[in-house]
C-alpha cells in the first residue's frame, strides 16, 4: 500500500501554477491524528459548475468528496457526494483563485467549518456528527458504487429546551417609507399573551415557556396540537392567547390560566375560558433542524402545515406591507404593537438581536415586585400599591409605586403571592423614596408584572404606572429598562 496517501493529489497539481498548498511527501513515522474525530472543513467551489467539497480529517489527511447540491438539510433527501482525492490538512484553510487551464479551475472560499465526531469509518459508509457555525448535527455518506456516494442528513431529535428569539424594541419601523430596504421584511401583530415553544413528537406535546419552564399541564386544550398534521415532529414557536368579546386577544382575559398549575383545575378553566395557540414560525419539522434557514422559507413551511383548529391558528405576516396600515390596525385593537422580521433572518435562540424589530402602540414595561404598601379603607388587609424595579449594572433599582389596575381578585391573588415573599430588607441596591419606604413591606423580588405608563422620569421613575397583569413566563434577572433604538 502507498504510504503517501497525497500521491493522486499532489500528481494533479503543479506548485508553480496553483496557490494550493502542495506540502512536500508525508515522512512515514509521522504521527497521525486520532480517528475519532478531528476537524472538518466544506468549502463552496466555483468550479466549471458550482459544487462544494466536503473534507474530513483523518490519518494526516482531508478525506474530500464534492456534493453537487450541497450538505442536505432534508433528512428525506439525500444528495449526491463524489468521493475526491485526499487532500491535505492545509487544505482546511484555503481560500483563492485556482487558475484556468489548472485541475479545479476556479475560486474556493470556506463555507462552514468546525469539528466532528467520528460515530462509524467503514470502507463504504461514514457516519459523523458535525459541529459547524451552519451545519451541526448527524450526517452519513454511503458509498453506492465506484466513487459515487451519497450524502444523508440523520433526523435530529427535538431539543430538550431552547429559549425563544427575542425582538428588540426600536421607536420607528427599521425601514423607511419607500426606502429600499421595505421589501426585505415582514410584520406581523404583536400579540398580547404568554410567548410559549411546542414541541410536538408523535402526537405528543410538550409546551415551553420563555425561561424553560414546562407549562403543558397548564393548556390542556392545546393537546391536541399533535395530531393538527401527519406530521412526525414539530417545533413551534408562538403566543398563547385569550381571546376577548372583540374577538382580539385579551392579556386581563389571560390571567386567570397563566398562574394554574394544578391540572383539574386547569381542565375546569379550558371548559370556560378557553385558549389560543397562535403559531408564527416553525423551528423543526420532521428530523429537520430550520434555526439556520430564513425566516421567509420557515414560514412559508409552517403555513404549508395547515395549522388551524379550535384551540391553535397561524395568524397571518405581512411581507413588504406598508407599516402605517398594519399599525393603525394593531393600535385600533388596542394591540401592544407591531414586530417586523427580517425575511432573511436565522433564528437565533435566547437574544434579542436587530433582525427582529419590536415597536409599540404605548409604553409598557416589565417589572418586578419588591415590595408594597399596605392597603387602606377598602383595601384594608390587602396590597394597596406595588414598588417595582428594574435590574441595571448595579442591581435592582426603584422605577415607580403602582396604584391603579387592580380589581378585587387582582388584590387578592397578589397579596396571596407575596405573603411568603416578605422580608425584613429592601432588595433595591439604591434608594427608595421616604414616603414608600417608611411604611413598605419588602419581598424578594419573584414576581414580574407588565405595566403600561406614560413617561420615564428623569430620575428613571415611571410616571403614572399602570397594573397590566403578572408574567410568570418572565425571568425577574432578564427584566431591564427597555429603551427604543
Amino acid at each position: 500500500m502507498d504510504a503517501d496517501k497525497l500521491r493522486e493529489y499532489r500528481d494533479k497539481r503543479d506548485p508553480a501554477r496553483t496557490p494550493e498548498p502542495v506540502p512536500p511527501v508525508f515522512e512515514s513515522g509521522a504521527a497521525p491524528p486520532a480517528a475519532d474525530g478531528g476537524a472538518f472543513v466544506i468549502q463552496e467551489h466555483h468550479a466549471r459548475r458550482l459544487h462544494y467539497d466536503v473534507r474530513l480529517e483523518r490519518d494526516g489527511v482531508l478525506v474530500s468528496w464534492a456534493v453537487p447540491k450541497g450538505v442536505p438539510d432534508d433528512p428525506a433527501v439525500n444528495h449526491l457526494a463524489v468521493h475526491t482525492e485526499d487532500h491535505p490538512l492545509e487544505y482546511a484553510s484555503f481560500e483563492g483563485q485556482i487558475p484556468r487551464g489548472e485541475y479545479g479551475a476556479g475560486s474556493m472560499t470556506i463555507w462552514d467549518h468546525g469539528w466532528y465526531e467520528t460515530l462509524k469509518w467503514a470502507k463504504n459508509e461514514v457516519k459523523i456528527r458535525l459541529h459547524g457555525q451552519r451545519v451541526t448535527g448527524g450526517y452519513t455518506l454511503f458509498q453506492t458504487g465506484g466513487k459515487q456516494w451519497m450524502m444523508h442528513r440523520e433526523r435530529q431529535p427535538l431539543p430538550a429546551a431552547l429559549r425563544p428569539m427575542l425582538a428588540k424594541l426600536t421607536a420607528v419601523p427599521p425601514f423607511g417609507r419607500n426606502g429600499a430596504d421595505d421589501g426585505n421584511w415582514a410584520l406581523e401583530m404583536k400579540w398580547d399573551g404568554v410567548r410559549a415553544l411546542a414541541f410536538v413528537e408523535r402526537g405528543q406535546v410538550k409546551l415551553m415557556s420563555r425561561t424553560e419552564r414546562d407549562i403543558t399541564a397548564t393548556y390542556p386544550e392545546l393537546a391536541g396540537l399533535g395530531h393538527a398534521t401527519d406530521r412526525k415532529q414539530l417545533l413551534l414557536d408562538g403566543e398563547i392567547v385569550v381571546f376577548g368579546p372583540d374577538g382580539w386577544p385579551s392579556f386581563e382575559g389571560l390571567q386567570p390560566r397563566m398562574h394554574v398549575a394544578d391540572p383539574a383545575a386547569a381542565r375546569l378553566l379550558a371548559g370556560h375560558n378557553p385558549v389560543t395557540y397562535l403559531v408564527f414560525d416553525l423551528l423543526q419539522l420532521d428530523g429537520r433542524p430550520l434555526l439556520d434557514r430564513p425566516y421567509a422559507e420557515r414560514r412559508a413551511l409552517l403555513e404549508s402545515l395547515g395549522l388551524a383548529g379550535s384551540f391553535w391558528q397561524t395568524p397571518p405576516t405581512f411581507p413588504g406591507a406598508d407599516f402605517d396600515a398594519v399599525r393603525d390596525v394593531s393600535a385600533g385593537h388596542g394591540m401592544e404593537g407591531v414586530v417586523a422580521k427580517r425575511l432573511d433572518s436565522r433564528y437565533q435562540p435566547g437574544t434579542r438581536g436587530g433582525d427582529w424589530r419590536k415597536i409599540k402602540n404605548h409604553l409598557r414595561q416589565e417589572a418586578v415586585v419588591a415590595g408594597y404598601k399596605p392597603g387602606q379603607g377598602n383595601r384594608a388587609g390587602l396590597v394597596g400599591s406595588l414598588l417595582i424595579g428594574v435590574n441595571d449594572d448595579s442591581g435592582l433599582i426603584y422605577a415607580g409605586h403602582v396604584g391603579t389596575g387592580f380589581n378585587t381578585d387582582t388584590l387578592h391573588m397578589l397579596s396571596e403571592r407575596l405573603e411568603p415573599l416578605r422580608r425584613s430588607s429592601s432588595p433595591f441596591a439604591g434608594p427608595v423614596p421616604p414616603m414608600y419606604a417608611r411604611t413598605a413591606v419588602w419581598v424578594e423580588p419573584r414576581l414580574v408584572i407588565d405595566v403600561d405608563f406614560d413617561r420615564w422620569t428623569k430620575a428613571g421613575r415611571m410616571r403614572a404606572p399602570v397594573y397590566k397583569g403578572l408574567r410568570e413566563d418572565k425571568d425577574p434577572a432578564d427584566v431591564v429598562r427597555e429603551l427604543p433604538s
